[in-house]
C-alpha cells in the first residue's frame, strides 16, 4: 500500500458500510411503512428548492461576489426563460427562449 495508511482504508471501509446500510435500510425492514403526511408534502418542494440553490447563485453571482451591473446576459436570459415557462409551460421552449436571449447578449455584446 504505497502512500495509503491503515486509517484511510479503515475510514473508507467504514463509510462504505454506513452508505450501504443507509441506502438499503428500506429493504432490510420486513414491515411496510410510509412517510408522515408532512414529510410527503415537504418532498414536493425538495426539487425546486435544490434547483433554486444551484441555479440562482449562478445567475446573480460571479466568482463569489454579487454582480454589480445590469449588463449581465444571465439575468435577461433567466427572465426570458421564466417568462416563457409561465406563458407556455414547456421545458424545451424555456431553454430555447433563454438561450435565444443569452447568446446574442453574451457573444454579440460581450456581456
Amino acid at each position: 500500500m504505497n502512500g495509503t495508511d491503515a486509517w484511510t482504508v479503515l475510514t473508507i471501509l467504514g463509510l462504505t458500510v454506513v452508505t450501504v446500510i443507509a441506502r438499503s435500510f428500506f429493504f432490510i425492514s420486513s414491515k411496510p411503512w410510509s412517510l408522515p403526511h408532512w414529510a410527503q408534502r415537504g418532498l414536493h418542494y425538495a426539487p425546486i428548492a435544490a434547483l433554486s440553490g444551484v441555479i440562482i447563485p449562478e445567475i446573480v453571482m460571479t466568482q463569489g461576489q454579487l454582480i454589480d451591473t445590469w449588463q449581465d446576459a444571465r439575468i435577461f436570459a433567466a427572465l426570458a426563460g421564466a417568462a416563457w415557462f409561465f406563458w407556455r409551460k414547456g421545458v424545451l421552449g424555456t431553454i430555447v427562449a433563454g438561450m435565444a436571449v443569452y447568446l446574442p447578449l453574451h457573444i454579440g455584446l460581450g456581456w
